[in-house]
Formats: structure tokens, sequence, C-alpha cells
């Protein structure tokens, strides 16, 4: 069970091994989802309505025929090291926040820390301190992912270097505000569904198919609560790439038209004027498959690692038990 458990004997989590299953549930997803979150940005990105003539891209297997046959299968791995950088830090540091959390609640209040309310609160708290840490390379992912044919950036370091020099260190948390606005509710509410997902699920019948129907409802609940809580928050996450490549419209000029926002309220209006209701909601598609994705390899994945993690040390304490035995 995700979070911190009084009732789970011999088998609590430490902050250490959270963050060891949260940073390897990042990577392995990440590389399994990057195709969907390429797609997702080229279309919040775009000015243009999606189903419009005049924009580059029409629809989810247009825009990946149309990136396909431009820039090549290898373009929709676009700024994966940073990605991957980001999922793994993200991972590990959302987690164990969350587990530190959710004891903290356990131990200082009287509130039960299985409750779905409360893991509402404690995941949107554990997602705001992972992206404060993790703010700069989702700026470098994004603009990796945003590049066309012409290649702003060669690389990390030169991503590194040239934003530093041309926009000053605080490039580096462009679109912070309207990040945090939508991951403490989105983070809060992925938690909270998935523990409400998971209380729903039928107790196994035998213990031989315990862990195996547990994975699978893992991955079913995260992707319901991935799916609920990206179509409630979307619009922040929007508004928070078109402000992410504020300073980098040379590099859009090949997608179609550019806009520069002024900040988050002065991006939410432009949007509203320029392309209407459905503006807020572009990428939304492919945004709800990473989604469901996304969030039902993270919880799988995760859970997988602490049941390694788990039989390990259990196996550890088995041997020692055993040696222990032996010399006397």
């Amino acid at each position: 069970m995700v979070g911190y458990d009084p009732r789970a004997q011999g088998s609590a989590l430490s902050p250490e091994e959270a963050a060891l299953a949260g940073s390897a549930a990042g990577m392995v997803t990440r590389a399994l989802i990057s195709p969907l979150d390429v797609l997702k940005i080229r279309f919040q990105l775009q000015i243009e309505r999606v189903s419009s003539p005049k924009g580059k891209y029409q629809g989810l297997f247009q825009a990946t025929r149309c990136i396909y046959s431009e820039e090549g299968v290898s373009a929709f791995w676009k700024g994966h090291v940073p990605a991957q950088l980001l999922s793994i830090c993200f991972g590990a540091v959302q987690f164990a926040s969350f587990e530190l959390l959710t004891e903290a609640v356990h131990n200082s209040t009287l509130y039960d820390s299985q409750t779905a309310g409360v893991h509402f609160l404690c995941g949107g708290l554990a997602a705001c301190s992972a992206t404060v840490v993790c703010q700069p390379l989702d700026i470098l992912r994004t603009r990796f992912a945003a590049q066309g044919q012409t290649k702003v950036y060669r690389n990390l370091r030169h991503a590194v270097f040239t934003m530093w020099r041309s926009e000053g260190g605080l490039s580096f948390y462009r679109g912070l505000s309207p990040t945090l606005l939508a991951v403490f509710p989105y983070a809060g509410l992925q938690f909270f569904f998935y523990n409400v997902f998971k209380k729903l699920l039928p107790p196994p019948t035998t213990a031989g198919d315990s862990a195996g129907k547990g994975l699978l409802g893992s991955l079913v609940c995260g992707s319901g609560a991935g799916m609920i809580s990206k179509t409630l928050t979307y619009p922040f996450d929007l508004f928070k790439k078109r402000l992410q490549v504020g300073g980098f419209e040379a590099a859009r000029a090949h997608f179609g038209q550019v806009r520069s926002y002024r900040g988050l309220v002065d991006c939410a209006v432009q949007i509203a004027k320029d392309e209407g209701v459905r503006g807020f909601f572009k990428g939304l598609s492919p945004s709800l498959v990473k989604a469901a994705l996304s969030t039902g390899f993270t919880f799988f994945w995760y859970e997988v690692f602490l049941i390694a993690m788990h039989s390990l040390k259990q196996r550890q304490r088995t041997n020692s038990s055993t040696r222990g035995l032996e010399e006397r």
C-alpha cells in the first residue's frame, strides 16, 4: 500500500526505500511514455486550432505521421535525457516526501494516514516539493521536446549555458506559479482516487494470487486516477507549457504562430481571446492516454519495487536468523 501504514507490522517503509522505489518507477515509466509526452507538448504549444487545416498538427495520428516523416523516430524521444533525470528526481522526492508526510500525520494528529483525504493533502504537498526541486529539468525537457529540425540547443550542457547567459537563472523557473497551482490538485487527486479505487478492489481469495492481482489492481487504479485528475486540472498544464517556452519563439516559428505572455493571467486571457475555451484543452487526447499509462505504470512499478525490496529484506532476515541458530 502506498503511504505510511501503521498496520504493516515489520514492513514499514523508510524514506530512502521510498525514494529508491519512486526513482526506479519514474525511470521505467518515462522510457515507455516519452512519445506521448512529445505529442502532448507539440499540441499544447500550437496556437492554431488542432482541427484547423492551418495548424501543423491536426490530430493524434496525423501528428504522429508528421513528426515521424519530418524528424524521424528519434523525435519521439527528444529531450529524453532531461526528461529521464526529471522523472528519476521527481519520483524520488515525491514518494519519499509522501511517506514522511503520511507518517507525520499518523504521529502528530488523530487522522488515519490511510484515508483518501490525508492522501490528497500529502500527495499534493509531496508533489509541490518535488516540483520546486525538479523545475529546471522540466524546463529543459519541454524546450528539447518543443524544438524542431532547427536545433537551438545541441545538448543538455549547451542548453543550460545558453539559457543562463541569454535569459538568466530565473529562466529555469519559468511557469513555476501555474505549475504549483496545477500540480497540487493533480497529484493530490491522483493519490486520492488511487486510494479510493484500491479500497474498492475485492480482497484476494488466496495468498498465492495476492501479489499478481494486487499489481494488476495498482495498474488499473493508477490509470483511472491519472485520467480523472488530468482532466480536472488540464488547463494549468497548458499554461505552464506556454510560459516555459517564453524567450524560445525563434525555434517555434517552424510550427506556426507564436505568442509571448507576460504572466499566468495574460496567458489565460490571450488563449481565451485567440483560441476560445477549446484552446485550454489542446492536446487533451494524448494527455489522457499519457496520464493513464504514466500514472498507472508509476504506481504499478512503485509497488513492484517495494515488493522486491520487502522480499529482499525478509530473505536477509531469514538468512541472519538461520546463521544465528547455527552458531548456537
